[in-house]
């Protein structure tokens, strides 16, 4: 059987499809390093408000407690947002700008929720509790960061699960209960704080 390309194509068809596959790699490398970047989890990037608010001037500048606004956050899983009559009870007598408050008074006078923006959003299939956490002794900052200095809320954590793993597989101080509850996971010892079912649904 006659040869169908000459040994120089060959020798260029073989360089192409090395080329080829290596820009593959590369494109699949670039691709799972920006699924991983700040970027994607949204860290630094504000959400939209219905109103405009800043933690530096409520949590700063007026030290205002966070549980002032997020009144479940010890014994809910969710922290709770503030509520219109949350805000209007302060701002019916000071600072009053009527144009800025009227989504809160919309929603007031309709018996609806505040649509607030969540910057700090989980998956639904993860399973958290404020509570939790708050009773274990963490503050809002470790994982919200210094929110009493934010003119716009960000985040400032990816809050991916490898991020809350690195806290859940060394949580310190460990009780004694703990340590001796841990148990195999598909051959591997796993602490309970780790286990797939702790935190998911």
């Amino acid at each position: 059987m006659s040869q169908l390309f000459s040994p120089r194509a060959d020798r260029r068809l073989r360089a192409l499809g090395i080329i080829g596959a290596a820009a593959l790699v590369l494109a699949a490398m670039v691709a799972f390093a920006l699924s991983r970047s700040d970027g994607a989890w949204g860290v630094g990037t504000p959400a939209a408000q219905p109103i405009p608010f800043s933690h530096a001037i409520h949590a700063g500048r007026v030290g205002l407690d966070c549980r002032f606004c997020h009144a479940t956050v010890e014994h809910a899983a969710d922290a709770g947002m503030p509520t219109a009559e949350t805000c209007l009870g302060c701002h019916s007598q000071v600072w009053n700008v009527s144009a800025q408050f009227a989504p809160l008074e919309t929603a007031l006078a309709l018996g609806t929720p505040v649509t607030w923006a969540s910057v700090h959003r989980l998956p639904e299939h993860v399973r958290f509790q404020h509570a939790a956490h708050i009773g274990a002794g963490l503050t809002c900052a470790q994982c919200h960061g210094p929110v009493e200095t934010m003119a716009r809320t960000v985040k400032v954590e990816t809050q991916s699960m490898g991020w809350c793993l690195d806290c859940h597989r060394d949580a310190a101080p460990q009780s004694a209960a703990l340590v001796a509850a841990r148990h195999a996971q598909f051959g591997v010892e796993v602490p309970p704080l780790a286990n797939c079912s702790t935190c998911h649904r």
